[in-house]
């Protein structure tokens, strides 16, 4: 992408005139400022090449407040620091990128964690997105323990509000509920008909398990409370820096029982960041011996 020469000012605007017509500026220095203000109010680190979708994914924040400037944007929100825009300013910049069993392989590995638990069992999805995360460990809860399920809570938490609504709304296009197997769909999801044909909701006895809430991992106090048999925190310390990282992972400690499960994402690795867990196979982490 070519760039234009700097404005009176001594920022450059962006992108530069060509094929793609822009009718917004952003310059240098409100990019800057953007990926500051994200890391501060949910520690997500930009890198530079998310200046496009910065770009697409306020834009229409600036539109729905009549502004052609990000400039004038970001002075709006530094100016309101409780102004219900922050919420939807970080519910732009997150991604949720999320499935029903994604990465598989945790699933029977919680299965077998939880199946000679005597009480009731409480897990925590970290970061719920929309909702596929927690009602897969529900149904895992309601395959493993039969009956007894009825008695576990899966906590589900998320900084996005918007993706928190569409989890608690608990339907999905059909295609995405046929990827599972069908033994699974019927007895987990109702498929809709008329208006709602090519949709599914979750079944309200799964759905029942799981309390959704907002939550910031980087809140300077947690309000949530444990022990928890298992946290499932994947696919979001990436975005994270090391520093903010080992700080969210030295207070999952305290809340886990002694024998819990940490689950990670695929791409994730602990084991070089905090001295509390240790990895135990296959991105999932118990917590450290106690010297």
């Amino acid at each position: 992408m070519s760039s234009i020469p700097p404005d009176n000012v001594g920022r450059s605007q962006w992108p530069a005139a060509g094929t793609l017509e822009r009718d917004l500026i952003l310059t240098d220095a409100d990019f800057a400022r953007i990926r500051q203000l994200i890391y501060e109010r949910a520690g997500i680190v930009l890198a530079e090449h998310k200046r496009e979708m910065v770009y697409s994914r306020l834009a229409k924040r600036l539109r729905h407040h009549g502004m052609t400037h990000f400039s004038d944007y970001v002075a709006r929100l530094e100016r309101q620091p409780a102004a219900r825009e922050w919420e939807a300013f970080t519910n732009a910049l997150t991604t949720n990128l999320t499935a029903f069993f994604r990465e598989a392989h945790h699933f029977p590995l919680l299965a077998s964690h939880i199946a000679s638990k005597p009480g009731p069992v409480r897990i925590w999805s970290a970061a719920a997105s929309t909702g596929e995360e927690p009602y897969s460990i529900a149904m895992t809860l309601l395959e493993t323990l039969g009956p007894r399920a009825s008695e576990s809570r899966v906590v589900a938490t998320d900084i996005d509000t918007d993706a928190l609504e569409r989890a608690r709304a608990a339907i999905y296009p059909m295609e995405q509920v046929r990827k599972l197997d069908e033994s699974r769909v019927k007895r987990f999801f109702l498929k809709g008909s008329g208006e709602r044909i090519g949709l599914a909701r979750v079944r309200p006895e799964v759905a029942a398990m799981v309390e959704f809430d907002s939550f910031n991992l980087l809140a300077p106090d947690w309000s949530i409370k444990g022990p928890f048999d298992a946290i499932f925190c994947r696919n979001v310390m990436i975005y994270f820096d090391k520093k903010t990282q080992a700080k969210i992972l030295s207070r999952f400690a305290p809340l886990l029982k002694p024998d819990g499960l940490l689950f990670a994402g695929h791409s994730e690795n602990f084991s070089y960041i905090s001295e509390a867990f240790r990895l135990r196979g296959q991105t999932v982490y118990v917590l450290a011996p106690r010297n």
